[in-house]
């Protein structure tokens, strides 16, 4: 039982440097420390809180780092094999450091709650009391994200609120997975906990947590539960459905909870988001975000790469990068010197609306599909402009060099290594700096990270009240308008709804889908203006999935595709540098298509190359790795005896693939 006990009872004490913790930098763990000789202080508090900061954003990897993440999906496309869509390919790991199916991040918050609410209901804590709160706070925070990111990877979860003792009968006891839904109002248990403590305007700035931090995840755990149980109502994927594995749904009723939630999701989005919408950062649409003096031209694009976004009212949260401390990243070398091996898909591009607010296939939008042989610039002409800001295009600024003269982007680099290359033509910018020493010094990059922003309560409250409701009430109607302002387009969402033709839609949008089936126009528009907003910021898959929107795919397989190339001007002018070839081409042959289809010139599985993605319904959510059933096996021959059951799908034995689910 002790390689059990290891998986549930270890990694408590994950420290860091105890100077400069305001800051929300990566730091090197320190000693494992005793509850007698710490948490008597305020400033104990505030470095075991900031020290057990999981929150996804710029790290210090390689490539396009957080903007990659949508990577693989009809957002954006990477390199590779994508095995998510590859039947067979994505399999149940072996062991648990092979999945991330863990548990020392929430044991470290619940040793910190086991030793520290006893010494604060005591008045043991010492220092400025509000800030003890606030750090307390903070560590429900942290709980809640760690438990919402396995939440989304594997549904039910064991509930443990205490750092559990090495005691089998204990840990057996604790390791019961709950239905997904007592898991969520666990989430947010935690979060109305935290919405208590915190202060508004965190000790150290937005490099910490704040209270409108804890509403806006708020916001997201009741949304992401509320979708999820609505679209996968009655399926495995749900307490209670056809096949699901749980022991124990007595007493559920899915619409209640979907209404639960959705009404958590509504009031907690309400607070960020009347806050926001009038606050966004000013979009000018210059052609460029920064000078050659690195002074910012577009507030709108710099948020999203300045060294310092304190400034940002939209920005709730953001990790700082200093150099001077070591802590860098390398996010600048792939965004500004080439295509960072990702790249915006056609269907990405044309969801975008032209400034008139019609789509690009509406009569009277404007739009001349021959353009699109005249190169990237022109197809982005008289669109959206956060489609035409966030792509880099032949002729923008990559850096600026030591002298102020500008290096500018090639459409050439849709060839090179796996690693660099503009995988579809159009290459991502939003993210990208200016700088001459992060685009070319290894670890030079100091550009921040947005944690977290503000703006998504716009679209939570948008999305979630129209799912109760099925009108667009005032307020989200308010809150469209701003968001449709800021991008330059129309803000009568009605008139784009009108012009919706959602077959149209459905060619390069999964998320016009939920359960196979076509959804409303104006359902879609909000998923619309969230997948256009949040583009590169590492949504995309968690939506796709709790919308259901991939199920199309079971039997009809999706190829995407980039710009168009065979009859474009490119076809001629890059013609020296082109070799298409199964073997070892670098362009997609125009016999599959006339647009760039990337992963024929990226992947190595002919299926990946020409037969498209195709979904198999175990890959919503992850498999559990056969560590965990081992360890937890009452009949050690016999891993299905385990008390924690096999997510739907997914089998007892490593290096499997998914089988059928209903």
């Amino acid at each position: 039982m002790k390689t059990y006990i290891k998986v549930l009872t270890i990694g408590a004490f994950i420290m860091g440097g105890l100077t400069n913790c305001n800051d929300f930098l990566d730091r090197e763990p320190l000693d494992k420390v005793t509850p007698e000789k710490f948490f008597n202080a305020e400033s104990d508090l505030a470095a075991y809180a900031i020290n057990n900061y999981k929150f996804e954003t710029v790290t210090d990897s390689y490539g396009i780092n957080l903007f990659g993440l949508d990577n693989n999906t009809d957002n954006q496309a990477g390199t590779g094999d994508p095995n998510f869509w590859i039947p067979g390919l994505k399999q149940v790991a072996s062991s648990v450091g092979d999945n991330g199916y863990k548990w020392e991040d929430v044991r470290s918050c619940n040793y910190f709650f086991d030793n520290v609410l006893p010494k604060y209901e005591a008045g043991e804590i010492s220092g400025n009391q509000d800030n003890v709160r606030h750090y307390i706070g903070e560590m429900y925070v942290n709980r809640a994200y760690i438990y919402y990111q396995m939440l989304v990877k594997y549904g039910d979860l064991p509930i443990v609120t205490t750092a559990l003792p090495d005691i089998e009968d204990e840990l057996m006891k604790a390791s019961e997975r709950q239905p997904r839904n007592k898991v969520a109002r666990f989430i947010i248990e935690d979060l109305k906990k935290a919405e208590d403590l915190l202060l508004n305007t965190a000790p150290g700035g937005k490099n910490r947590i704040s209270k409108n931090v804890a509403y806006l995840l708020h916001s997201r755990v009741a949304l992401l539960e509320a979708t999820w149980e609505k679209y996968h109502q009655g399926t495995a994927f749900v307490p209670g459905g056809n096949g699901w594995p749980g022991k124990d749904a007595q007493g559920y009723n899915a619409d209640a909870e979907i209404n639960y939630f959705l009404d958590e999701a509504i009031a907690s989005s309400k607070i960020v988001g009347d806050q926001m919408v009038g606050n966004l950062a000013n979009n000018t649409d210059a052609a460029e975000g920064m000078d050659a003096n690195m002074n910012s031209l577009n507030p709108y694009y710099t948020m999203f790469c300045d060294e310092n976004m304190e400034g940002y009212d939209e920005i709730l949260m953001w990790k700082k990068f200093d150099e001077a401390l070591g802590v860098t990243s390398n996010l600048q070398m792939e965004l500004e010197r080439n295509g960072g091996g990702s790249g915006w898909t056609r269907g990405m591009v044309n969801s975008f609306l032209m400034r008139n607010g019609l789509p690009i296939y509406a009569s009277g939008s404007g739009y001349n599909k021959d353009w699109e042989k005249e190169g990237v610039n022109a197809t982005l002409q008289d669109r959206d402009s956060r489609i035409v800001i966030f792509t880099k295009k032949p002729g923008d600024v990559n850096f600026y060099q030591p002298n102020g003269t500008p290096a500018l982007c090639e459409i050439s680099f849709i060839y090179g290594d796996a690693g660099s290359l503009a995988t579809t033509g159009f290459i991502i910018k939003k993210g990208k700096h200016y700088s001459n020493h992060m685009a070319n010094d290894h670890s030079a990059g100091t550009s921040g990270g947005i944690v977290f922003r503000g703006t998504e309560a716009m679209l939570i409250y948008m999305e979630a009240s129209y799912e109760k409701n099925r009108v667009v009430d005032a307020t989200a109607g308010n809150y469209w308008k701003a968001l449709r302002r800021r991008a330059n387009v129309d803000e009568d969402y009605n008139k784009t709804i009108a012009a919706t033709i959602m077959s149209e839609e459905a060619k390069g949008d999964w998320g016009a889908y939920s359960h196979g089936q076509l959804i409303d126009p104006t359902l879609y528009n909000i998923r619309r203006e969230r997948r256009n907003e949040l583009c590169a910021e590492a949504y995309r898959w968690t939506d796709l999935k709790r919308w259901r929107a991939l199920d199309q795919m079971k039997v009809n397989p999706y190829r995407i595709e980039g710009m168009l190339y065979w009859g474009s001007v490119y076809e001629k002018e890059l013609a020296h540098l082109c070799v298409v070839d199964p073997a070892k081409g670098n362009m997609s042959a125009p016999a599959l298509s006339n647009y760039i289809v990337p992963y024929e010139k990226t992947a190595n599985s002919d299926i990946a190359k020409q037969s498209g993605f195709k979904f198999t319904p175990a890959h919503y959510l992850e498999p559990i790795s056969v560590d965990v059933f081992r360890q937890t096996a009452v009949d050690k021959n016999d891993f299905s005896s385990a008390v924690i059951y096999q997510n739907p799908g997914w089998g007892y034995q490593a290096s499997m693939g998914a089988t059928e689910v209903e």
